[in-house]
């Protein structure tokens, strides 16, 4: 009987995988507000009723798919922060960098339905896009120059890491569709470094004022 079980399970979360699938491949054309509950049914090639056996609604899978997009993510930035100095901030670009190239459907997700019309949606992205903050400044705080911050001021800058992360997503991002628009199968290396460089050079702009920032205050 367990035997019979696991095999249902596991052929359910296939199905429930296949509608993640599916729906992150029609939301590359369209917002999710606009994405019919039946073109998802359709292109997993099930019955429309198969969806309520997995999903409420398409915006109940919409949050799905924000923890897909970002709940894995989360262990690797802890991991990126814990170091310190410039090597935080190069380790932060690679990891951005590599996250676009292995999953540009769920960056592009991200980025078109943080502001989208699904309220439940930009809930969870906004839910996990918090969560980020509070562990970078968990992270900020031990850090020898936090002495004397105020934690308002640590998830301040907290919060300014995130922001910027997600801007250097969607700038590795654009170098990407640039070179899908062009017919290459990868930007050239010299765009790369482009955005490399400007990425990094954006993320010391906001170390720079970290150290500067009591001085002001004072």
């Amino acid at each position: 009987m367990s035997h019979t079980l696991g095999i249902r399970q596991a052929q359910k979360q296939k199905t429930r995988q296949a509608f993640l699938d599916a729906a992150l491949a029609l939301l590359e054309e369209q917002s999710l507000s606009s994405l019919g509950l039946r073109e998802v049914t359709r292109a997993v090639g099930v019955a429309p009723t198969a969806f309520y056996r997995h999903f409420r609604s398409t915006a109940d899978l919409g949050v799905a798919l924000v923890d897909e997009a970002l709940g894995s993510l989360h262990p690797m930035v802890r991991t990126t922060v814990a170091t310190a100095g410039e090597e935080r901030i190069t380790r932060a670009v690679q990891l951005i960098a590599g996250h676009v190239s292995a999953h540009p459907a769920h960056v592009r997700f991200i980025a078109r339905e943080r502001h989208g019309g699904v309220q439940p949606v930009r809930e969870a992205i906004r839910a996990q896009l918090a969560r980020f903050a509070e562990e970078v400044k968990t992270e900020l705080a031990k850090d020898p120059e936090a002495a004397g911050w105020s934690d308002d001021d640590l998830l301040m800058l907290a919060h300014l890491y995130v922001d910027q992360m997600l801007i250097t997503a969607s700038l590795f991002l654009e170098t990407l569709e640039s070179a899908e628009s062009a017919e290459s199968a990868e930007p050239s290396e010299a765009e790369r470094r482009r955005v490399v460089q400007v990425a990094t050079r954006q993320l010391r702009l906001i170390s720079l004022g970290r150290q500067h920032w009591l001085d002001q205050e004072s």
